[in-house]
């Protein structure tokens, strides 16, 4: 029996990835900051699938949380076969409106907490020859979109990075690019989607299978979905001048995932 840990358990994407990966057999390390929530969600899956389910309340925007992560990924007697680094928010308000307190935090959980965690999953995954990680990040990546998109970058960029270094390992590590998905994220955020086109949202589910079935096939970067792999090839060929000026109408206001 496998078992995942997955950060950003309780909501959205996180909990898209535990309901599928409960549904398949692998036992389940959630995490995120509201232990009620994990037992709640722990009891469903448990009870709904008969797997493991074990929960560790974290808050990674400290560094108390962040370690207790580590620690769990790095005990090499109850290994974790998958990480899926999937915690993270925005921050509604364009570059100054923004307390900088608030952009480091963001940097804190999405940048620190996914190099910090993808290490300690790593080092344990190259020992045994297998394993895999998904750090979730976003088509925002792409765009130039102030600290949300510079921090989905990086994550872009570092997976990438970290899978070339580790080619022939047995660990694979994929960065996953989801575009506006219906979750809790927008309104935590409190950011309006009222302008959103109706095609462009994606259902949380159907994303993670697609997102699953991407990491089985060895990629490095996830665009789970036709329309969002056609509009960013849309975006590559478009001047960056051009991209700066509509993301800073629509940006940080109706940011994707």
């Amino acid at each position: 029996m496998t078992t995942a840990l997955i950060t950003g358990s309780t909501a959205g994407i996180g909990s898209a990835f535990a309901r599928r990966l409960a549904a398949d057999g692998h036992d389940l390390i959630l995490v995120a900051r509201d232990t009620d929530r994990l037992r709640v969600q722990a009891t469903e899956l448990h009870d709904r699938h008969g797997v493991e389910v074990r929960v560790l309340a974290a808050d990674l925007s400290t560094d108390a949380g962040i370690a207790s992560v580590e620690k769990r990924l790095a005990d090499g007697k109850q290994p974790v076969d998958l990480l899926v680094n999937n915690a993270g928010f925005g921050n509604r308000g364009r570059f100054l409106e923004v307390p900088v307190a608030d952009e480091l935090t963001m940097l804190k959980v999405h940048c620190e907490a996914v190099l910090r965690l993808t290490v300690a999953a790593t080092r344990s995954m190259r020992e045994r020859g297998r394993g895999g990680v998904v750090n979730v990040a976003s088509v925002a990546a792409f765009l130039p979109r102030g600290t949300y998109g510079a921090s989905k970058a990086w994550v872009v960029q570092f997976t990438q990075g970290a899978a070339r270094d580790l080619e022939g390992s047995g660990v694979r590590l994929m960065a996953l690019c989801p575009g506006f998905v219906r979750t809790e994220f927008h309104e935590r955020a409190g950011m309006g989607t009222d302008n959103i086109p109706k095609w462009m949202w994606l259902d949380a589910d159907k994303l993670v299978a697609a997102a699953l079935a991407d990491l089985a096939r060895g990629r490095t970067v996830s665009i789970p979905d036709p329309r969002y792999k056609a509009l960013m090839s849309v975006v590559k060929l478009t001047p960056r001048a051009l991209l700066g000026g509509v993301t800073s109408r629509t940006g940080r206001k109706y940011g994707p995932r």
